[in-house]
């Protein structure tokens, strides 16, 4: 049997575990939500919600990979031998491979943008951005073409492994991820009118404070971290059994907090300042952003930065729902990774192509009245991930006996109690909200 490879520091796969979990979620959907949900009370709510509701579930995913040892589907075979506990890797697998098939979609648009602001073409558009971003999405040639480049750039870190691709990309993008992001805050906060961005997302309004924007915050903090698709067991299985996983959780949700309000802090006092409303949704950094930008100084070089920061974040959540696929099927047998990320990216890529061309040549297919790009988010995020959170916040909370739990997580006596508590009560009910929540439009 051939060594498994590892991460060579803890540093590393905290990067790597954080660049999972900070991709669109956090810079691309955070502040459109956050937007549209009345911004600090909004926020508020998503900050507990991480920390009592998703930590937990992370903190269960890195014990059982670190525990395991081996890729998701092995790790509940030799944990729960003769269980069929399993299913939770191979659902998970398939979970990340759905994923990535309509992720990649979003990542070639990125690409678009960044090509685009690279050579000075993005402001062709004469400031009808609304226009552009149609015809980018639309277009069947230069969707399939950019989806296709975005899996390339993924698979090629893949193939290399874990400390020559993943780890290395993790520790090189997640700096400078955040050294741009405080460039580009900097640059915010010192235009006139800033002021109204910072109150909008840190003065509550209470108005905002309802069951409908704590569902919202509690879905945003839990899918913001990657949890549910087995993705953090692979990762955690590469981890040094030496290395205290609580503390590596809380980092990494602590983390995407982190990047989560600089987001924040980048977009809303420019879109106060120049007189847009942050109520725009999923259009608000596609749209709302580059017309921002357009009127300001080197408003052009921000802009290019920005859309690099978000090509770092979508590339480093992508590697690891790719990792889950290659590590499953590779086994214990990692002379076959690079074949394996191959097929693997390629497949992936295939069946993410209905994904790209439903904005144009597929618009009018519709599956339960969603386009395919939006069926398979829903599949994905409403019904796949809810499902696997919760089987493995119950296999942790529920098949772990207590004393193997404490001995895992090796921390103080009331940490473990605490996190004992949520994952057996406070998380799966949560969850359960969630999911009754997203399967609800199926009903109506």
């Amino acid at each position: 049997m051939s060594s498994r490879d590892q991460f060579t520091s803890k540093i590393g796969f905290i990067l790597a575990a954080a660049g999972s979990s900070i991709g669109l979620g956090a810079i691309w959907k955070f502040p459109y939500m956050a937007g549209t949900n009345g911004g600090s009370v909004f926020i508020f709510l998503f900050i507990l919600c991480t920390f009592f509701i998703g930590l937990p579930v992370l903190i269960a995913e890195f014990m059982i990979g670190r525990r395991g040892q081996k890729d998701a589907v092995t790790s509940f075979k030799e944990q729960a031998p003769g269980k069929p506990w399993y299913f939770i890797g191979w659902g998970g697998m398939i979970i990340a491979g759905l994923i990535l098939s309509f992720y990649s979609v979003v990542g070639g648009w990125i690409l678009s943008y960044l090509g685009r602001s690279i050579t000075f073409h993005l402001n062709s558009s004469n400031g009808n951005y609304a226009d552009l971003f149609s015809n980018i999405i639309s277009s069947p040639f230069e969707a399939v073409l950019v989806q296709g480049l975005f899996m390339l750039l993924t698979v090629v870190i893949v193939s290399a492994g874990i400390k020559g691709g993943i780890e290395k990309a993790s520790t090189w993008m997640m700096p400078l991820l955040f050294i741009f992001f405080i460039v580009l805050v900097i640059r915010s906060l010192t235009l006139d009118g800033a002021m109204e961005g910072i109150k909008f997302m840190f003065v509550p309004d209470w108005s905002y404070l309802n069951a409908e924007t704590f569902l919202k915050a509690l879905g945003q903090a839990f899918f913001s971290l990657s949890v549910g698709i087995a993705v953090m067991i692979t990762y955690a299985s590469y981890l040094s059994k030496s290395e205290k996983i609580g503390n590596s959780a809380i980092n990494v949700a602590s983390m995407n907090i982190i990047i989560s309000l600089l987001a924040g802090l980048v977009i809303f006092p420019a879109v106060f300042a120049l007189g847009y409303t942050p109520d725009q949704g999923p259009g608000l950094v596609f749209i709302i952003l580059p017309a921002v930008f357009e009127q300001l100084p080197l408003g052009g070089l921000f802009l290019t930065i920005f859309f690099v920061l978000l090509l770092f974040a979508t590339v480093t959540s992508s590697i690891s729902m790719l990792e889950i696929v290659v590590a499953i099927a590779i086994g214990d047998k990692p002379e076959k990774r690079k074949k394996i990320a191959w097929i693997g990216g390629i497949i992936i890529f295939i069946v993410g192509i209905p994904s790209a061309l439903s904005f144009g040549i597929l618009s009018d297919v519709k599956i339960l009245d969603l386009s395919i790009f939006n069926f398979v988010d829903f599949l994905t995020n409403s019904i796949g991930m809810p499902i696997g959170a919760l089987m493995i916040s119950i296999f942790a909370g529920y098949y772990y006996t207590k004393d193997i739990s404490r001995k895992e997580l090796a921390t103080s006596s009331l940490m473990f109690n605490i996190w004992y508590i949520l994952i057996r009560y406070v998380s799966p009910i949560a969850i359960l909200i969630i999911f009754i929540q997203g399967i609800l439009p199926l009903f109506k």
